[in-house]
């Protein structure tokens, strides 16, 4: 893919000096599975406004990225993740990073697009973007991350290319909709939603 760029372990400084320079930057990761504190961080995806992705290789074991803590740290940048608190909390517990500010198409999809359930990056993007994106690889083993085959590596930068626009979209329809300070006000509580997960805690907002 162009201007995909492979870094292993952490971003280089001279694309760290690049991504610090955006107004936002898309987020993803991919993991060895769904299941939190089981399942390892294998690679982490990001996008900016010029469609430049980095896809960092994670380690086994590995637990310092002190140039992806500085950006995703950066208080200036706005980071677009789909469904933040899953990958919030595997950066937290991988690397110790605690991201901010924060934007979840997942969150905005679902208090904007009330006339549908389908809130998957999949119908969001061929929605609001007329892009079928391929999901082939979705559940493939990135934990091989030497070896990352090309439609591993194309699937991971897809899942960022859009986020950005996406954000935009969204925003415009929350606005629309007066329901942009709602969502502000959810995606501020995301932080401690994280820590709770991190501790183990269940819905603690049930009867």
């Amino acid at each position: 893919m162009k201007n995909l760029e492979i870094c292993d372990g952490d971003l280089t400084q001279e694309t760290l000096s690049r991504y610090l320079e955006a107004n936002a930057i898309g987020v993803d990761t991919e993991t060895m599975g769904l299941v939190y504190g089981r399942d390892r961080l294998c690679l982490v995806q990001l996008c900016d406004d010029n469609c430049y992705v980095a896809a960092i290789r994670i380690q086994r074991g590995q637990t310092k990225a002190p140039n992806l803590k500085k950006l995703m740290e950066a208080p200036q940048i706005v980071k677009i993740f789909h469904y933040a608190r899953f990958d919030l909390a595997q950066l937290r517990t991988t690397f110790g990073i605690e991201v901010q500010p924060i934007f979840c198409t997942k969150i905005a999809s679902k208090l904007a697009r009330t006339y549908t359930n389908s809130h998957g990056l999949k119908s969001l993007v061929l929605e609001l973007e007329g892009v079928e994106l391929d999901k082939t690889s979705q559940s493939s083993d990135w934990g091989n991350a030497a070896n990352l085959s090309d439609a591993q590596l194309s699937y991971a930068a897809n899942d960022v290319l859009y986020l950005i626009s996406l954000r935009e979209k969204l925003i415009t329809m929350l606005q629309r909709e007066e329901r942009w300070e709602l969502a502000q006000q959810s995606m501020a509580c995301l932080p401690t939603i994280v820590s709770l997960d991190i501790a183990h805690y269940k819905d603690i907002f049930e009867h």
